[in-house]
């Protein structure tokens, strides 16, 4: 790799990852409990894509799949998209991104605003399964194209088998726990599998919960059902690198609930997108099977400002089988950062 570029990645793993983990306490129908998350929006495009883009475009280099000047192309429903937009371009790439076109105005102009091509998929031109298609037929027509495949890239989950896993190992060492379980909505499930390969490495016993809408529950029935306002999850089809027999339940979550939830997170200073009010909502409910003391960690992926012109700004009705009614947040305490990587991996000094 040239020497230019090995300062270009030097530089981005500065600006990605090694993000903060909340200790976020509330009221469950009363009851005093916490839930841990890892607050993504730190990262270089605020989500917790970029540590996958990074590590992708990475590895391609090294192995020789890529090379300098080459066209970066890939399917996306918002997030994944920007983070290869920004990160590629660092690295000083074209990027085309090819993208459903009913995803936030503000992802859409995100994308842009790097300089990256965008290529909008109707419904009736196949939505997100279209989208790919359109990619890969890019990359068969067109020389010197490199897809990083997402949602069949081993690579998206090793991402988190490196990076996010070991950071919230260390950071809750630090505080004397260890996690009983995770939970993460599964967009690629590149997040869900990775944390969860790394911590039952370390803990057989842990548990690892993907998260789906309650509306579109695709992982539940195999197959596309329904529709949901919880982007970034949920999409068309059950990814390759997910194993669903490598984890535990498939936890639901209304995207009303989700929307409710991220809003009062908001309120007290955690300004997330709506998945995270959809893992928040998780988290507590796997909590409530493991006992009120268990430690639970989650990822707030992104931050709200990817949503402001969605659903999330508009009041939402609150229904009977709603959680987020039932909960009352008292605020969050921050394990800020694992200062530094060594041989046997992250190792931190803040404290919760």
């Amino acid at each position: 790799m040239p020497h230019a570029l090995t300062d270009r990645f030097r530089s981005l793993h500065r600006l990605i990852g090694n993000t903060p983990l909340l200790a976020v306490d509330l009221l469950w129908k009363g009851e005093p409990r916490v839930v841990y998350a890892k607050y993504e929006s730190m990262n270089l495009t605020g989500s917790i894509k970029d540590r996958m883009a990074l590590y992708i475009l990475e590895q391609a280099y090294r192995e020789g799949r890529i090379r300098l000047g080459d066209l970066i192309a890939e399917a996306t429903s918002g997030n994944t998209g920007i983070s290869f937009s920004a990160v590629g371009r660092a690295l000083g790439h074209p990027v085309t991104i090819f993208m459903p076109d009913w995803m936030s105005a503000e992802r859409i102009s995100l994308i842009a605003s790097f300089g990256a091509s965008i290529v909008l998929v109707s419904k009736a031109d196949g939505g997100f399964l279209g989208s790919i298609s359109r990619s890969e037929a890019l990359a068969a027509s067109t020389p010197r194209v490199f897809l990083p495949c997402q949602f069949s890239n081993e690579a998206n989950v090793r991402a988190h088998v490196e990076s996010t896993g070991p950071e919230i190992w260390a950071q809750l060492a630090a505080v004397g726990l260890e996690p009983d379980a995770f939970i993460a909505g599964v967009g690629t499930g590149g997040t869900v599998m990775g944390v969860g390969r790394y911590f039952r490495s370390r803990k057989p016993s842990v548990r690892i919960h993907p998260l789906e809408p309650a509306e579109s529950p695709t992982m539940s029935t195999g197959h596309k059902v329904g529709h949901h306002r919880i982007q970034g999850v949920s999409d068309e089809f059950i990814p390759a690198i997910v194993k669903l027999d490598e984890l535990d339940g498939i936890i639901a979550v209304p995207d009303g609930d989700a929307i409710l939830m991220a809003q009062e997170l908001a309120q007290h200073g955690l300004a997330v997108g709506i998945s995270s009010g959809a893992n928040f909502l998780g988290a507590l409910k796997v909590q409530d099977e493991l006992g009120p003391a268990s430690t639970v960690v989650t990822v707030f992926a992104d931050s709200n400002k990817k949503y402001l012109s969605t659903d999330l700004l508009r009041q939402e009705p609150v229904r009977d089988h709603y959680m987020s009614q039932h909960i009352e947040v008292l605020g969050f305490r921050s394990c800020q950062r694992v200062c530094a990587f060594c041989v046997d991996g992250p190792v931190v000094t803040a404290t919760l």
